[in-house]
């Protein structure tokens, strides 16, 4: 019984691997096929990438959807990591549950209903004050700001919530000031969750479609939106070359990520162990 349990969840596990990682390897080979068809082998060529890098338009995009990603996730960490702070450290106050719901509502929101808002947000903005002054990448960058910072309250949050906070305690029994005691006790045991926040933040930037359609304009288009328009037509394999870029990047990504965690949590230990050797 035990043994066709263990065959059963092999199985199981085997298939579910499959299921999300040949589709990707399939796009990775066919990204270096030298024939236009994406489904037909016909020769190894990089053709398509040098194709995809003659391509002005979809390097115009990828490096709007770069900048935008960068500047939503920078905000985003600014933004959530004070309200996760709040929801986790300050116990119950007047308004908690207002606070917790509309920080959590962006999580929740269909894409459809928050691009059409924010929309109609910096439309009326603008003929109010004219300020944004049309749609473009300052739109973009609000808006994936606006439900990025969700992302990593609750990240930041949960970190927070499970964080023994003796070392806090001492501290101020110590003497030490609020603010000192975030940024040289707190803020450096909750790297890891920031971190994840931030790269969190930075892929959900990078992939939207549906917000970006509403609150972009001329000039600002970005990697989804470009694809979305180009996929329409026919799947070329210009998409798959870009496809395998976008892989071989986020693989470094959490490569570089995973190692700076791994070394955050050493020095956490390290630091522990000698605090608790020189008590």
């Amino acid at each position: 019984m035990t043994g066709k349990r263990s065959t059963f969840l092999l199985s199981a596990l085997v298939f579910g691997f499959a299921f999300l990682y040949v589709p990707i390897l399939l796009v990775i080979i066919y990204s270096f096929n030298e024939g236009k068809l994406v489904t037909v082998w016909t020769g190894f060529s990089f053709k398509w990438y040098v194709s995809l890098f003659s391509n002005d338009g979809m390097i115009d995009a990828a490096w709007n959807s770069l900048r935008i990603g960068v500047m939503s996730a920078t905000l985003a960490l600014a933004v959530g990591t004070p309200a996760g702070l709040v929801m986790s450290r300050f116990g119950r106050f007047k308004g908690r549950t207002l606070f917790s719901g509309m920080v959590a509502a962006p999580l929740v929101m269909p894409e459809v209903i928050t691009g059409l808002s924010l929309l109609l947000l910096f439309v009326t903005l603008e003929q109010l004050i004219g300020w944004p002054a049309g749609r473009g990448v300052t739109t973009i960058v609000i808006a994936h700001t606006t439900f990025c910072a969700a992302y990593v309250a609750v990240v930041v949050q949960s970190r927070l919530a499970g964080m023994d906070t003796s070392v806090e305690e001492a501290a101020m029994d110590l003497g030490a000031k609020p603010a000192k005691i975030f940024f040289v006790i707190t803020l450096p045991m909750i790297l890891p969750a920031l971190l994840a926040g931030w790269l969190l933040s930075f892929t959900l930037s990078l992939d939207d479609l549906v917000i970006a359609s509403f609150v972009a304009g001329p000039g600002s288009t970005t990697l989804p939106m470009k694809v979305f328009s180009s996929v329409r037509l026919g799947v070329s394999p210009e998409i798959n070359a870009l496809a395998t870029l976008i892989i071989l990047a986020v693989s470094v990504m959490i490569v570089i990520s995973s190692l700076l965690i791994l070394r955050s949590e050493r020095a956490r230990s390290r630091s522990m162990n000698q605090a608790a050797s020189e008590s």
